[in-house]
């Protein structure tokens, strides 16, 4: 009868393990309980980040969907005691996953403000993987200073409730990405433009932006056929002609720029939105490596 006793006993952590082990839970599952319900419930936003950040455009959907899942998954798990070890070792993956990725992109993302988790501003450097690396050791000491995790049905009752959750966002996220209704017509170079005819590209830039200028140079190379484009300044408008001039993109300049970001959404700028027939087709925001020509071919808009 003493063993199980013993045996009982080497089960309970000393008080000062089970604080650090309760601290590191519930840090870790504040930070991505954040993480994973603010991407799923703006999709949009999160695919645009990704797309940022090197992830090919027509996954950067699909993947916020999935990265959204998964984080919001492994904060539940992790915060409940009897899933606890299994939360921390999906955590700990992502985190490794995550470190990985910027270490092969890092020359292009160095610089860039890391999205990852809302409100907390961090740029990709040195830094990113020294705080990657604080949220591993606390993920790392919960999952290890944790009973071993049970009950499978509930956890996967967890992620079935989880997933229909992001399935509904993803749904009406989709229906936004496409298919939203233009105006009738906007304002080009003091003229009435109407939108519900043809193809259209619209093209959201900052006159000073340096992505902005080589996005527009890369566009302008590209055979339109019967595609018309819109330029809009979202900032010091006044350069916008020596924008057009010095990039080589010949498009229109409208002004009307807060009902063109109200319709159309995007996050930051170069941005642009395909237009056929009234109706949004897709929205661009990444503008390197094959993008945004590889999309622009696929939907018809350049040849």
């Amino acid at each position: 009868m003493a063993q199980p006793g013993a045996a009982s006993g080497r089960l309970e952590l000393p008080g000062w393990k089970s604080f650090v082990n309760w601290t590191g839970a519930i840090l870790s599952a504040v930070l991505f309980l954040v993480a994973g319900l603010w991407k799923i419930s703006d999709l949009p936003a999160t695919a645009v980040y990704l797309a940022q950040a090197q992830v090919p455009q027509s996954l950067s959907l699909a993947a916020a969907f999935g990265l959204g899942i998964t984080e919001t998954f492994a904060g539940i798990l992790i915060l409940v005691p009897r899933f606890r070890r299994w939360g921390a070792w999906i955590v700990s993956l992502l985190l490794v996953a995550f470190m990985i990725y910027v270490a092969i992109y890092y020359d292009v993302l160095r610089g860039a403000e890391c999205k990852c988790f809302p409100w907390i501003k961090r740029a990709f450097g040195p830094w990113f993987f020294v705080s990657d690396g604080v949220m591993l050791a606390l993920s790392v000491v919960a999952g290890l200073w944790s009973k071993p995790s049970k009950g499978i049905r509930g956890a996967a009752l967890v992620l079935s409730v989880v997933t229909v959750c992001a399935a509904v966002s993803f749904g009406l996220a989709a229906a936004r990405q496409t298919g939203a209704l233009a105006p009738e017509s906007i304002t080009v170079d003091g003229k009435p433009f109407p939108l519900h005819s043809g193809k259209v590209l619209i093209y959201f830039f900052d006159p000073e932006c340096t992505s902005c200028i080589s996005a527009a140079k890369r566009m302008s190379q590209m055979n339109w056929g019967d595609t018309r484009l819109v330029g809009v300044a979202t900032a010091q408008p006044q350069f916008a002609p020596q924008f057009l001039q010095m990039t080589g993109f010949r498009a229109g300049m409208s002004a009307d720029l807060e009902l063109l970001k109200k319709t159309f959404p995007y996050t930051s700028t170069p941005a642009a939105v395909a237009i056929e027939n009234g109706r949004q087709k897709t929205l661009l925001a990444q503008f390197d490596g094959d993008e945004p020509l590889a999309t622009l071919k696929n939907i018809g808009f350049v040849y």
